[in-house]
């Protein structure tokens, strides 16, 4: 990965090159003057481009962390309201959140310990949508 120091290194490394053509360049002094403006500001452009460029790619790379991480919190927070539920406490559900979409799966007793889960899981904040694939298990 490019750091800014990088940036900078590669920027006054192309404003000495740039001034060192200029200055070999026979001619009046103006002349080398303008050539050597043009390399600046050229040098200065392409440098804040690229700036620019790695600006974004942190940005999306910041918002893929906080996803990961508001994903990570819903899954725990899910799990501790199903745990401190009488009656979902003992049972195997496994909770999965991917972009604010929570999955659960696993087996219940009964259609009214899965529409608890999900109503549990649907009050979380941050919770976009809960696919319930909790499944019926039979009562021996």
């Amino acid at each position: 990965m490019i750091t800014l120091a990088k940036f900078k290194l590669i920027g006054m490394s192309l404003l000495i090159v740039g001034g060192l053509t200029a200055c070999d360049k026979p001619g009046p002094a103006e002349t080398a003057g303008k050539k050597l403006d043009q390399t600046v500001n050229k040098a200065g452009d392409k440098i804040a481009d690229t700036a620019d460029k790695v600006g974004e790619k942190v940005d999306q790379q910041t918002n893929k962390v906080e996803v990961s991480l508001n994903d990570a919190e819903i899954t725990t927070k899910i799990k501790a309201a199903i745990f401190a539920e009488l009656g979902l406490s003992t049972l195997q559900i496994s909770v999965d959140t991917l972009k604010g979409v929570v999955t659960l799966s696993g087996s219940v007793d009964t259609q009214r310990n899965s529409d608890r889960a999900k109503a549990l899981s649907a009050a979380v904040l941050g919770v976009q949508e809960v696919k319930n694939l909790l499944v019926l298990k039979s009562v021996k």
